[in-house]
């Protein structure tokens, strides 16, 4: 008899968050009274299959367990732990997260979710949709947005050229617009699979010395030929990057509490 999958979730919490500004890193900066990786938690914890939750945070960071203490975040799954072994890139963060759930008994059939700690407005049905849509599939999947915008393709200016433009960029294409999709999360992939895919591109990384460490953990699958699925999720599933993206968020966080 084959036991059912479990499903755990990383949240890599290692970043610095220097482009929205503040005195504080941003997962840590208050939205409506809760920190940003407060309110992600509080919302993840309603998932009913989502027990397990790992947060990996940076060695040197002094706020992660105040905070979590504060809002008493370990209550809220039946097993949390924070993991003070986050890396220089998101990459290295989620790995480590990953190797420690296969250290805490997780199964290479097991499911992970991994989702953005600053990605504050996610709604425990789109997660318990992706859950149902991915869990039979081969690969795995993510939460995504198709885009809607006209896309322009943009060419850096030529160093003569930016000292009179400082700060534009010249179109050099329209890229069409249809099959692109905005990557949100959770991205959810077996265990191993994850794991695995992770290790070999970083593995590749340090052997060619080029190349840039993947954004997310669909692009490390894609790096070994395998193809997420795309599960439709919400516009309002935002990450907070900018500082004005904070105005916008307490925004949408209103709407959500209306519906």
């Amino acid at each position: 008899m084959v036991k059912e999958s479990q499903y755990f979730l990383v949240m890599p919490c290692a970043g610095s968050g220097l482009r929205a500004g503040g005195d504080v890193a941003k997962q840590y900066q208050s939205l409506a009274g809760l920190p940003l990786v407060v309110r992600s938690l509080k919302n993840l914890a309603h998932v009913s299959k989502l027990r397990h939750a790992v947060l990996v945070i940076s060695p040197h960071d002094q706020t992660a367990h105040e905070v979590m203490k504060i809002h008493g975040c370990a209550q809220w799954f039946s097993h949390f732990s924070v993991l003070a072994q986050g890396g220089a890139t998101r990459m290295e963060s989620v790995l480590a997260g990953v190797r420690s759930l296969t250290d805490q008994g997780a199964k290479d059939h097991d499911w992970v979710l991994v989702h953005d700690a600053a990605r504050c407005l996610v709604q425990p049905q789109w997660v318990e949709q992706l859950i149902q849509e991915v869990g039979d599939d081969e690969v795995g999947g993510i939460l995504a947005w198709p885009v809607s915008d006209t896309l322009k393709q943009a060419q850096a200016l030529s160093p003569a050229t930016a000292n009179i433009e400082p700060h534009h960029e010249r179109i050099v294409a329209t890229v069409p617009r249809q099959h692109k999709w905005l990557a949100q999360t959770p991205q959810m992939f077996r265990v191993g699979a994850l794991r695995d895919a992770l290790q070999q591109v970083r593995e590749t990384l340090s052997d060619t010395l080029s190349g840039s460490a993947p954004t997310d953990e669909a692009s490390a699958m894609e790096a070994l030929g395998l193809s997420p699925l795309l599960v439709k999720a919400s516009a309002f599933n935002i990450k907070v990057t900018y500082a004005e993206d904070f105005l916008l968020a307490k925004a949408l966080l209103s709407v959500l509490q209306e519906v």
